[in-house]
């Protein structure tokens, strides 16, 4: 038995981990099962999967095109060890996803990586690939998903564009599974426009993402300049939810889990009401928007709401030519992660409103706590073999124009 062979063998036994524990070994569970299903003859797309961009911030902080800022932020590097990182914002103290450190992968992955011909995070996402059984992996970041309400917007500007640069450079030109939505610095239009220019076809880059904790209207005409070059590209738009306590309507919740339920709902229904009711689907039909990480179970109620109020109240949104729900179900594509199973019941019926077989796509949320397995899809009784294998992958690869060929465990 080869040491490789051996290492997952004994993983399987193991019953805990550390921040330092291999990827392999964490999720060795997850590599069996999906061999189990067969999956090694299935595509497999994750349609979201994160890496700690801040462990690689002094990199990172080179590409800032700006001298004087990147001196400052190269300066500060140096001389403040341990400080937050330079230039970001965000609840600092407020990290309770470890569960006061039980749930080490979520705190840090410090696991040994030896091969030095690539970035440390090529390895590490080749490793979790590996494990879940998938083909194509995007990468987000992770503590910039905030960066949409930092007080100087000329901030996001700076540090989303020397992301995007130094992620191209540094992780997505090793390999080409490994793929990214590139940060869009929205809250400064024009800045939004000119990333798409020049990011739009570069290696890896298969769209774009917008952090959807801000308070920028989406509909705003600002934007449309961005959409219609979107659309033009046939490049997609991702909304990607996350949370922030310090939300004026959200500063009451007291428990994280109420935080972490309501947080990462919240700010993808305000924007989704304001793309549909404002009519962005009708001005742009043939831009596609994603909307990632907020789970499923808030969709059918928007729906509904929507549909009820619009058909007392037409007027208001004049653009439309179909229900609310109508749009959110042919012209928005999803992502499974978290999905919320427990009610099937429920699921299936949420799975049916939103046409699942075509706007569905697999998403892990590796390494987060609540990390979903590609298995999941597998195991849901309701759905046909065709549903489950776009979900999985399919929906995905005819989205973002990826080769659909299995590449896996070769």
């Amino acid at each position: 038995m080869d040491q490789t062979v051996s290492r997952r063998a004994e993983a399987l036994k193991v019953q805990e981990i550390d921040v330092f524990t291999d990827t392999r070994d964490q999720l060795a569970h997850a590599r069996a099962g999906a061999e189990a299903r067969g999956l090694q003859d299935w595509l497999v797309c994750d349609v979201d999967a994160h890496h700690v961009e801040t462990v690689s911030w002094a990199e990172l902080c080179e590409y800032i095109e700006d001298p004087v800022i990147r001196h400052q932020a190269l300066l500060y590097q140096q001389e403040k060890t341990g400080a937050p990182p330079y230039g970001l914002n965000g609840d600092l103290g407020l990290k309770y996803q470890d569960v006061g450190g039980r749930i080490p992968h979520q705190a840090g992955v410090r696991e040994k990586v030896d091969d030095t011909s690539v970035h440390r995070d090529v390895t590490l996402t080749r490793r979790a690939m590996e494990s879940l059984g998938v083909d194509y992996m995007v990468l987000f970041p992770t503590p910039m998903l905030t960066l949409g309400l930092h007080p100087q917007p000329e901030m996001e500007v700076y540090l989303g564009r020397a992301y995007n640069r130094w992620l191209i450079d540094r992780v997505l030109k090793a390999d080409d599974r490994i793929k990214t939505l590139a940060y869009l610095p929205f809250n400064v239009p024009e800045e939004a426009e000119r990333t798409v220019e020049e990011f739009a076809g570069q290696p890896g880059i298969i769209g774009f993402c917008v952090p959807s904790v801000r308070h920028k209207p989406v509909h705003h005409n600002d934007y449309m300049r961005t959409y219609a070059m979107l659309q033009e590209r046939g490049l997609p738009i991702a909304f990607h939810a996350a949370y922030h306590w310090q939300d004026p309507s959200l500063a009451t919740v007291n428990r994280f889990l109420g935080m972490h339920a309501l947080g990462f709902v919240w700010c993808n229904m305000v924007h989704m009401t304001n793309w549909v009711l404002n009519g962005i689907p009708e001005r742009f039909p043939g831009l596609k928007s994603i909307w990632v990480e907020s789970g499923l179970a808030w969709i059918p109620f928007l729906m509904q709401r929507l549909d009820d109020q619009y058909l007392m109240r037409p007027s208001e949104a004049p653009h439309l030519t179909r229900r609310p729900s109508e749009y959110m179900r042919q012209n928005c594509w999803y992502t499974t992660q978290p999905m919320e199973t427990s009610n099937m019941e429920a699921l299936e019926l949420t799975l049916k409103m939103i046409n699942a077989e075509t706007q569905l796509l697999f998403a892990s949320d590796w390494p987060h706590f609540d990390f979903d397995l590609p298995q999941e899809i597998v195991d849901l009784p309701f759905l046909s073999e065709t549903a489950k294998r776009n979900i999985l992958g399919l929906n995905a690869a005819r989205l973002f124009g990826l080769d659909p060929a299995v590449r896996k465990w070769r």
